[in-house]
């Protein structure tokens, strides 16, 4: 046993690589690319470390490519998941016992397995299997997993330092557990390294998880999973579950064993597994710990004082970089209308120079959306503007599935701040932009207020200092990443830790030490040197 308190290394941010003209590292993603087009793959199921195949299949297609075949990935049912809680709680003592420093080691080493060779595999994998460009694939699937994994392994060196005070003759400890039972880990398609996180933060506690991936991220997903292994994670710390939410988190939830659950992904899934929690809860052995994040229908407010072009690009940007698909992507805008008009030349000028197509294509800005039922989501909501007598498209408004899942950069401006499509969450390439009165700025505070249930990400754009001040206290609950004169996403790990609150999730910052805690139960030890031998009390000496 180690006699010394260790620190993880301090972390610092990955590098993001430029995939610059003739760069080793373009050149190394271009022929990773190549290699996995070549055949096809068969994932299956890992549960406790073996490989498991149930016959039960889905297809793993390239958004932007439909003739692209990846192969197929083997879907858990109710019988898998009841191997993979049992591998879990098996595996759940030898490693919460194992000194928290070896678990570090783990992590770190992942960390840097992907920050080398494996950094190709998962950029390339991302690309083909979500439509991700390489510039969102490398700040993605590299560089904030990695992020993840040391800053995550930093936060758990700081904790465990942290402890109580201790008066004369006592000394006070505080110890941190792994919770018992495993914990349910349920991640979207949209970000691999929300993949990567949900069940390695629980794991890095101690805790044992089933890690069910967005059917449509199983391919990247797999990936991390046998990094995971490479890097020496024991069998049954994590069990790797794709299939059906109902199949896999149905059984789940009926589990005395389930501890918590990590969550990214819509807000009707979370509402439906917290309210499942609920009435499962007498047959619980514990209180599970359900930490989400889940929708967004996130804003750009602009004041007249807004520098134009920054505004130009902070839109763009935020609306339609990964086609609008990341949680925190801008959804909605408030334009005065006294910079409306310099504002929507220069803005409509820039976003028609946007090109649409095959990732690999290095000069694309924008890929496919995910998949067909989210091509048909998002094209409803453009087929309604088009038909709406309120609103008007200023770009795009097109789409085609000929090939691929692909909708155009589409910008709705509408003269009714309740619009449709300024109020529901959409999650592809479409920004709706309501253009109000200079003199009615604290109404329309109050609308940005109130419109949407969310509170994800929000921005602000100002160059007067007064309004700024003014503007960020009075949307102080509209979201719980908040930017000034910058578009509302691309949170980094260590510097905006992530989240929001309301409708948008628990706001337990991912990528935080107290995201951290939430995997954690304390208790406290008090050790008295020399305990008292008389149970009488000095104020009792006297009547």
């Amino acid at each position: 046993m180690s006699n010394a308190y260790f620190k993880a290394p301090e972390p610092v941010n990955e590098p993001i690589f430029s995939y610059g003209p003739g760069s080793p590292e373009k050149l190394a993603v271009k022929a990773k690319l190549s290699a996995m087009k070549t055949g096809p793959i068969e994932i299956p199921l890992i549960i406790g470390g073996r490989e498991v195949k149930t016959g039960n299949t889905g297809a793993l297609r390239v958004p932007h490519d439909h003739g692209v075949d990846l192969g197929v990935y083997h879907k858990a049912g109710e019988k898998e998941v009841g191997m993979a809680i049992e591998a879990a709680l098996e595996a759940r003592n030898t490693w919460a016992d194992m000194p928290w420093e070896h678990r570090v080691s783990v992590m770190l080493k992942a960390a840097d397995l992907l920050a080398g060779a494996w950094r190709p595999v998962l950029n390339a994998a991302t690309m083909l299997g979500q439509s991700k460009t390489i510039f969102q694939a490398e700040i993605d699937a590299a560089c904030e997993l990695i992020d993840f994994w040391r800053f995550n392994c930093h936060y758990l060196t700081q904790l465990m330092s942290e402890q109580p005070y201790s008066s004369a003759g006592i000394w006070n400890r505080m110890e941190y557990r792994a919770l018992e039972g495993f914990v349910f880990a349920v991640s979207p398609f949209n970000f691999t390294s929300i993949g990567g996180n949900l069940p390695t933060a629980p794991a890095l506690t101690g805790c044992t998880a089933l890690w069910k991936p967005a059917s449509s991220a199983v391919y990247a997903s797999y990936y991390i999973m046998k990094l995971m292994e490479k890097a020496g994670l024991p069998p049954g710390v994590i069990n790797f579950m794709p299939g059906s939410g109902g199949e896999v988190g149905d059984p789940v939830m009926k589990s005395p064993d389930l501890a918590g659950i990590h969550f990214t992904g819509s807000t009707a899934t979370f509402q439906h597994m917290w309210r499942t929690v609920g009435e499962n809860i007498t047959r619980m052995k514990y209180y599970p710990r359900i930490v989400g994040e889940t929708g967004g229908k996130n804003f750009i407010f602009a004041h007249p004082s807004a520098d134009v072009d920054a505004l130009v690009v902070a839109a763009l940007r935020g609306a339609f970089e990964y086609q609008g698909q990341k949680c925190s992507a801008a959804s909605r805008m408030y334009v005065p209308r006294s910079i409306w008009s310099d504002f929507r030349d220069k803005y409509v000028a820039e976003v028609e120079q946007i090109k649409m197509g095959d990732p690999e294509d290095f000069t694309c800005f924008m890929g496919a959306v995910i998949d067909e039922a989210a091509f048909k989501n998002i094209t409803a909501y453009i087929d309604y503007a088009h038909a709406a007598v309120d609103a008007e498209c200023i770009t795009g408004g097109g789409y085609d599935d000929a090939k691929g899942w692909f909708i155009e950069p589409t910008t709705i401006v509408t003269t009714n701040p309740r619009f449709k499509t300024m109020e529901e969450e959409i999650f592809g390439p479409v920004l709706t932009i309501y253009v109000y009165d200079d003199d009615k700025l604290d109404e329309t505070i109050t609308l940005c207020d109130t419109t949407s249930p969310y509170a994800l990400t929000g921005a602000v754009f100002a160059q007067d200092r007064t309004a700024l001040v003014k503007i960020s206290n009075a949307l102080r609950n509209t979201a719980g990443n908040f930017y000034i004169n910058d578009k509302p996403t691309g949170a980094v790990v260590g510097q905006q830790p992530f989240g929001g609150g309301r409708a948008s999730g628990t706001n337990d910052k991912a990528g935080s030490a107290m995201n951290l805690l939430r995997w954690m139960s304390a208790r406290s030890i008090k050790e008295t040197m020399v305990p008292p031998v008389d149970w009488r009390y000095p104020f009792m000496e006297e009547k």
